[in-house]
């Protein structure tokens, strides 16, 4: 074992554990970046811890990023932290957040390899495209019952959805709440503009480098799910 890779490979790993950058473009990072790329033992050393500590490893424009893997109780949320970090209390509530993250999603991205020509959204968008998204289950909300529904289920979700006032009256501003659409939207607007993964300028939601990697690299496996189910050809509690 070369002690000067392993080194050099955990360092990497700690800059990403810490949320710092490890990239080309980046002057305080570029040599390792470079390190990583050339270097065949320090790339297999990197991905080897990070796969023993459960993080996934993203390449996206010359650029490394980690997001934590399924279960990971170190890096990752458990329902009832995301729960807490959103300000939700119910798990509809928490999978109509997860739902309107996908929004947010589809919004800048035809699939996970063409972006579109959005540079931007607003509350408004994001609330147009699940309104869109719900509107088959919508209709038919009449013929379901809340008690007898997979908490997790798109019809679920409409009927939360549904039952809300795009804004309350109360809303002079856009303020993260659990009383209006544009409330849960702006829940998950602050929670994503924590994480790094979109940039907030004047009521305008920019995504970012890191959002973009994750979709790149992570978004098409889910998407399809996602759409199967709402099609109606998986099981709703599957999701």
């Amino acid at each position: 074992m070369d002690t000067k890779e392993l080194e050099i490979a955990l360092e990497i790993v700690a800059r990403l554990i810490n949320g710092d950058s490890v990239s080309r473009g980046d002057k305080a990072s570029q040599s390792l970046y470079q390190e990583y790329e050339e270097n065949g033992q320090i790339y297999d050393y990197v991905n080897l811890i990070l796969k023993k500590m459960n993080l996934t490893l993203y390449e996206y424009n010359y650029s490394l990023y980690i997001t934590p893997g399924e279960n990971n109780k170190t890096f990752g949320y458990s329902n009832e932290e995301l729960k807490r970090e959103l300000g939700v209390k119910l798990n509809r509530e928490l999978y109509l957040c997860y739902f309107i993250i996908y929004c947010i999603i589809i919004k800048f991205y035809k699939n996970s390899a063409v972006s579109t020509y959005t540079e931007y959204v607003k509350a408004e968008d994001v609330i147009e495209t699940a309104d869109s998204l719900l509107l088959s289950f919508t209709k038919e909300l009449d013929l379901f019952d809340m008690e007898e529904l997979e908490e997790n289920s798109f019809k679920t979700i409409a009927m939360v959805w549904e039952d809300m006032p795009a804004l309350t009256v109360a809303e002079g501003t856009l303020r993260a709440s659990r009383n209006s659409k544009a409330g849960y939207v702006k829940m998950v607007f602050n929670f994503l503009t924590a994480q790094n993964l979109l940039l907030e300028n004047d009521k305008r939601y920019y995504i970012t480098e890191r959002m973009r990697a994750l979709v790149t690299n992570y978004f098409e496996e889910y998407k399809g799910r996602i759409y199967q189910i709402m099609k109606g050809e998986a099981e709703d509690g599957e999701y």
